[in-house]
């Protein structure tokens, strides 16, 4: 079959799709990778074919965010981030009317690019199929995804439909300027998403049941897959910065806030510095989109490295809770301390806590080093935390996320 994966937003909503693609490509089929042209490096290593998807309004998105959050979410930074989420979804319609190939036999979606991808399409008569990185769908067994961990109940039903008809409302300018490209009747973002689920759309969700099992009041055709991780390119080599700084003693921490932009990375940085020296350990930093960037005896800073290599030979793992640095923590089998940023960060970093790898999430506005050293001498020297931790790994060894998939494409094949 001849397949397009398309997804939008920052390098954790981006870099699973490279191992699915690897997998879909494995079983035979024609596979390309649509997303942002910053990420083609890691796409097209080993040969997985991409196409840029432009523009890209998110590091914009994020800027509006860090200002919101420096601005102690005022009412007028909230309406500036509603505008920016507004702007984001509008531009991105251009992009994702050249994303999806006509003559494509599917489409899988991100749920970024699902609610104008999906619309795409069906115009063009290509089956389409959901591949979320986090659920969306209402459910009573936990809340959605941008509000905080709350106890089963029907409530969680009816907070998932409230925010969903914010989103809905975020994507109802781009919505009217995709119709209106494609020269269609508008139909409102609300009925649009009542008739994906009325149609049972396919949605395979790409993280472990262990993690987030299914909840029982889900609709048929909304699956958990188990996680698809990131290509590991076989032929990588490790800087020798890092192979002699792990060589030189006991495992470090890792820090790291992927694509977050926090408003200071020099006192984030000088907060990390002294934590670390607090605790009595080392630490890899790594820049991320923020720069940031540490300088102490027992610390290196370092630029995009693999997780699935590094995270293992780490003592615990401090990261903003995004659903790709959880999902390779996790893997990695060490205990993490999350700060969580925005969206549904605070939600996986709830998660880690309620699974028992994590002494409890560090909101950014609370950092401090005494904080975040606290924080790391009990996930590094309570044995608890790091047996958790590696049990949970042990059972994400055993599933195969991107091999579920492959067989629900192969189901669909004429």
């Amino acid at each position: 079959m001849r397949i397009d994966i398309i997804t939008a937003g920052t390098t954790g909503s981006v870099v699973p799709y490279t191992g699915l693609g690897h997998r879909l490509v494995a079983e035979g089929h024609e596979v390309e990778l649509v997303t942002h042209a910053k990420f083609a490096g890691a796409v097209t290593c080993c040969g997985l074919r991409t196409r840029p998807l432009e523009p890209d309004p998110f590091e914009g998105l994020l800027a509006a965010h860090n200002t919101f959050q420096d601005a102690r979410r005022s009412p007028r930074a909230l309406h500036d981030l509603a505008r920016a989420t507004e702007r984001a979804a509008v531009r991105l319609v251009d992009g994702m009317l050249t994303a999806v190939d006509p003559k494509a036999d599917l489409v899988l979606l991100s749920t970024l690019a699902a609610p104008i991808g999906r619309v795409v399409a069906r115009y063009h008569k290509v089956r389409s199929m959901g591949v979320f990185l986090q659920p969306d769908a209402p459910t009573s067994a936990f809340p959605p995804c941008v509000l905080p961990w709350q106890p089963p109940g029907y409530a969680n039903r009816l907070r998932a439909r409230a925010v969903n008809a914010v989103t809905d409302a975020l994507y109802a300018a781009a919505n009217r300027r995709l119709h209106a490209r494609l020269g269609l009747s508008c139909r409102s973002v609300h009925l649009l998403r009542r008739e994906r689920e009325k149609s049972r759309w396919p949605i395979w969700h790409g993280y472990s049941r262990t993690v987030v099992p299914r909840p029982p009041d889900w609709r048929p055709g909304l699956r958990v897959a188990g996680y698809w991780w990131p290509h590991e390119c076989p032929s990588w080599q490790p800087p020798s910065l890092v192979t002699d700084f792990l060589a030189a003693g006991p495992p470090p921490v890792f820090v790291g806030f992927g694509s977050m932009m926090p408003g200071d990375p020099e006192r984030l940085g000088d907060v990390t510095a002294r934590a670390l020296r607090r605790a009595g350990l080392r630490g890899i930093v790594q820049a991320g989109w923020a720069g940031l960037s540490v300088t102490d005896d027992d610390v290196i800073t370092v630029g995009p490295l693999p997780h699935g290599w590094l995270l293992p030979r780490t003592a615990a793992v401090v990261h903003h809770a995004g659903a790709g640095t959880t999902a390779a923590g996790l893997r990695a089998g060490v205990p993490a301390v999350p700060v969580p940023h925005l969206t549904d960060q605070p939600w996986w970093a709830s998660r880690l806590v309620r699974l028992g790898v994590s002494p409890g999430a560090l909101p950014p506005s609370t950092l401090t080093a005494g904080r975040l050293a606290d924080a790391l001498s009990r996930a590094t020297r309570e044995p608890r935390f790091a047996a958790r931790a590696s049990e949970l790994a042990e059972r994400l060894a055993r599933e195969d996320g991107a091999g579920a998939v492959a067989r629900a494409v192969a189901a669909m094949a004429p």
